[in-house]
This record gives C-alpha cells, sequence and structure tokens, in this order.
C-alpha cells in the first residue's frame, strides 16, 4: 500500500479532486481531506464521520454507580458498626457516594470516549505537509502501490499545487 498527499491552495478544487476520486472508483474510506481551516463536514463531499461518543458517558455512569454500591455495601457490611439500633446499611450516606461515583466515572469515561474517537493516537495516519497549516487543504489517500502515477496525474488535473508520495 502507498500514501498520496496532493496539496490545493483552494477549498473548490479539493471538493473537484473529491469528486475525481469518487468517480476514478476511490471510496470516502480511501482518502481523507486535511484542513487547517474550520469547513463545514462534508464540504468536501468527504463522507460524514460518525461518533459513538454519547455512549462513554452512559456506560462510565453505570460502571461507576455499581463500583460505588459495591464498595458502600461491601464495607458497611464487613465492617458493621451498629449504633444506637440504627440499620448497618445507611441509605443517606450510600447516596452521596453513590452520586460520586456515578460522576467520577462518567467523567473518566467522557475523557477516555474523546481520545477513543478523537483516534488520538493515529497509528494509520498518512502523509502530512506543514502548509496544511498555513492554509493549503491536503487529500491523503491510500492506494495500490502500481496506481501512484495514476491517483498523481489525477489530483495535478484538479488543481493541486504539490503531490508528494510514499510507500510503506
Amino acid at each position: 500500500m502507498a500514501h498520496v498527499l496532493g496539496l490545493f491552495r483552494e477549498a473548490e478544487a479539493a471538493a473537484v479532486a473529491t469528486e475525481a476520486l469518487q468517480q476514478a472508483g476511490y471510496t470516502n474510506e480511501n482518502f481523507e481531506v486535511l484542513t487547517g481551516s474550520p469547513y463545514p463536514e462534508g464540504s468536501f463531499g468527504e463522507r460524514v464521520a460518525r461518533h459513538r461518543l454519547y455512549v462513554f458517558p452512559f456506560i462510565g455512569a453505570i460502571l461507576g454507580f455499581s463500583t460505588a454500591l459495591l464498595l458502600t455495601v461491601a464495607t458497611q457490611l464487613a465492617f458493621p458498626l451498629v449504633s444506637g439500633g440504627k440499620p448497618i446499611l445507611g441509605i443517606p450516606p450510600m447516596i452521596i457516594i453513590m452520586y460520586e461515583g456515578t460522576m467520577l466515572g462518567a467523567i473518566l469515561f467522557t475523557v477516555l470516549g474523546i481520545f477513543f474517537e478523537s483516534r488520538i493516537p493515529n497509528m494509520r495516519a498518512g502523509l502530512y505537509d506543514p502548509r496544511i497549516t498555513e492554509g493549503y487543504i491536503g487529500i491523503t489517500l491510500t492506494c495500490a502501490e502500481d496506481r501512484i502515477n495514476a491517483v498523481e496525474q489525477l489530483l495535478r488535473r484538479a488543481g493541486a499545487e504539490d503531490v508528494r508520495s510514499a510507500q510503506r
């Protein structure tokens, strides 16, 4: 497999390049649009990324609540302290600890979810050029090694100012 990076100065040229790549048979999973400017998702014809970030806080909250409940019940049953005829499992103090455990679990799993959904660290990162942070738009594509020349020509015809390639 090889990586090809095309650099475009104008957003319209990058959108034309993504359309040309799709017409050439490359799917949205094969290429990625890199930009330092905040363009709306899908403005270059690329796929809109689906995320599942909302699931992580729920899972963390459930695990945090369960852990806090287990911790409070197990502690009070392991070291029973009867005082004044009150029950061993005191519900009001347990509620405070279960609330804190729920919030802690939700917060920790949200942070983990942000890293997971942001693909940090990105082990499959392709080529990168520092000019992307200066306003250029980059389209990185993963293709077969025998298709490098065809992809480079396609990107140049679409208006790429510079095309770089690297083989794995």
